[in-house]
């Protein structure tokens, strides 16, 4: 009992209370610290996470229009890609598209880095070859699938159809990733982008639509090959997601169709019942570049993302 007592006059000393307090108060910034550590700047992940995104389109569509990826300042030091190949267009007007949408994923690249400066991460690897195929098998699961790997350099249709596969997701990447941004910089760059990728993605599906009747050699035509490619990323990534074709309000027929049962017409702009344009979380967006619902890495990003240390999707 004599000890407890002396403990209470020792703690109720002013130089003890100090003491006390000066303790609590370490401890709490050390807290401080450790939480901070463990969650990095939400503008920083945001920031990284669209410039994966556009690691991943730039190197495409460079591939694509030049024949080369980018180089070694716009990777940051990064690996690049694998299965990149100049592609074979038969129609100039399509390369003209692949060469302008290339310079503009190349300059968000640039325009990314010198916005997050040394807090930018380098481009992960990238997979922009056999993953483009494996895509394919696995919206449309069939054998001729497997057997004729399908490639966006082959020629003007299939590089849409690549093309078609990364565009839509960006829209809804940075529709989502805009609700957690909280420095006006970064979002004002953001809109930006998003703006330029929405019209990237109206460009490929008005062109595909165009096309929508031509026969591919898996057994189906443009138009059923988008929406299958459109229903797994569905699947994948929360819904939020649209073919180019849509039931027709009028008695109007879907241009150059000749194998659908009902009557269709274009749907160049996916959004909701209100018109207004899809997002996705962080987290969807992974699963369909992942290839996998709550996969780490995949598909287009082989050794996942290159993500600011302490963050978890």
């Amino acid at each position: 009992m004599r000890t407890k007592s002396r403990l209470r006059v020792e703690l109720s000393s002013p130089f003890a209370t100090m003491v006390y307090r000066a303790t609590l108060a370490l401890v709490a910034a050390s807290l401080i610290a450790v939480a901070s550590a463990a969650a990095p700047d939400i503008n920083v992940v945001v920031g990284n996470f669209a410039l994966n995104l556009e690691c991943l389109e730039a190197e495409f569509y460079s591939w694509a229009a030049f024949g080369h990826g980018l180089n070694s300042t716009l990777l940051g030091g990064g690996p690049g890609s694998i299965g990149g190949k100049k592609a074979t267009f038969a129609l100039e007007a399509t390369r003209q598209y692949a060469l302008e949408i290339a310079q503009d994923e190349i300059n968000h690249v640039a325009a990314l880095r010198s916005l997050l400066g040394a807090a930018a991460l380098p481009c992960p690897q990238l997979d922009i070859g056999p993953a483009f195929a494996a895509a394919v098998v696995a919206a449309l699961g069939t054998q001729k699938a497997k057997d004729i790997p399908f490639s966006p350099y082959d020629n003007d249709l299939f590089f849409l159809h690549g093309a078609f596969i990364f565009e839509d997701v960006g829209v809804t990447a940075y529709e989502g990733g805009a609700g957690l941004i909280t420095s006006p910089i970064v979002l004002g760059a953001a809109a930006k982008i998003l703006a330029v990728e929405a019209y990237h993605a109206g460009i490929i599906r008005t062109l595909l639509f165009q096309d929508g009747a031509v026969p591919l050699p898996y057994d189906v035509q443009v138009a059923e090959l988008i929406q299958k490619i459109s229903d797994l990323r569905a699947t994948l990534g929360g819904g939020a997601d649209q073919g180019i074709l849509s039931p027709a309000f009028n008695s109007g027929t879907y241009y150059g169709a000749t194998k659908f049962s009902k009557t269709y017409t274009a749907n160049l702009v996916p959004t909701d019942d209100s018109s207004l344009a899809f997002a996705r979380t962080v987290r969807q967006v992974l699963n369909i570049v992942y290839g996998a619902v709550n996969a780490q890495s995949g598909l287009f990003f082989p050794n996942g993302m290159n993500l600011p240390a302490g963050f978890t999707a």
